[in-house]
């Protein structure tokens, strides 16, 4: 997952229109999010993604590898790949808030419930003996929450020295996941976000495409994405990037990315 305090499909202004239409981005967001809270699509994915990281994790220590002496381990993303955040965003939908969107506040409260097969899969992973690695967009700040949110669900390895979040003047994930590996094999990666995997910060919709193409032989390998359908540098992409832009102008642009034929 990759954070701003802005996001796009949350912010709200009244007197904007498209078409006519008055522009409330808060609610075009709400079949996304009842697809992520209510679909049994959605939570097969999560038990597909994480079965398939015990077969790969198995098929890695059956091997006994012995190309490298590291240690292995696992690095993770936590929101929308470990812990759900979905009743936050469904709050906007349900309430009409026209607030900017504050993730702060959320993960404050270190109330998030585990995705469906995360917890298993990381007991697992802990019960072998890999070490557990989770790397957020989180800001420094909110380690301590963020720390506490994920023993009280009883996630392993839960701790200061396992738990890397992002720091002052920081951009991506690249250098904390380069911190790992000095130490460790990364066998997995897991994650909702492209950012979760490698570079992909500030290439635009195409451009993260034919990225992503790039690694078509490591997906489902070493590198495995679960749904977010809710928000991500997906959508900041449609936007340039470009958190100053009215919701008129995301709406617009959300409608001009459409492909209909």
């Amino acid at each position: 997952m990759t954070i701003t305090l802005f996001l796009g499909c949350c912010s709200y202004t009244k007197a904007q229109t498209v078409q006519g239409t008055p522009v409330k981005l808060h609610e075009q967001n709400t079949m996304s999010v009842l697809w992520f809270q209510q679909s049994g699509e959605a939570k097969a994915l999560y038990y597909q993604g994480y079965n398939l990281g015990k077969l790969r994790l198995d098929d890695y220590l059956g091997k006994k590898k012995k190309h490298t002496s590291l240690k292995p381990a696992i690095v993770l993303d936590i929101d929308e790949t470990i812990l759900d955040n979905s009743p936050y965003l469904a709050s906007y939908a349900v309430s009409g808030n026209g607030n900017p969107f504050d993730w702060s506040k959320w993960f404050n409260r270190a109330e998030a419930k585990p995705l469906p097969g995360a917890i298993e899969f990381l007991k697992y992973a802990d019960s072998k003996g890999i070490k557990i690695f989770y790397i957020s967009n989180r800001f420094k700040a909110q380690k301590k929450a963020t720390i506490k949110n994920l023993q009280m669900v009883d996630a392993p390895q839960a701790d200061r020295d396992h738990v890397l979040l992002l720091q002052l003047g920081e951009k991506g994930k690249k250098s904390r996941r380069q911190y790992v590996a000095k130490t460790h094999d990364i066998v997995l990666l897991f994650g909702d976000n492209l950012g979760d995997f490698s570079e992909f910060e500030g290439l635009s919709v195409k451009e993260r495409i034919k990225e992503t193409e790039k690694y078509k032989e490591i997906w489902g390998k070493k590198f495995i994405v679960l749904p977010n359908p809710m928000y991500g540098d997906w959508e900041e992409a449609i936007y340039n990037y470009d958190y100053r832009k009215t919701d008129e102008e995301k709406a617009k642009l959300r409608i001009e990315n459409l492909e209909t034929r």
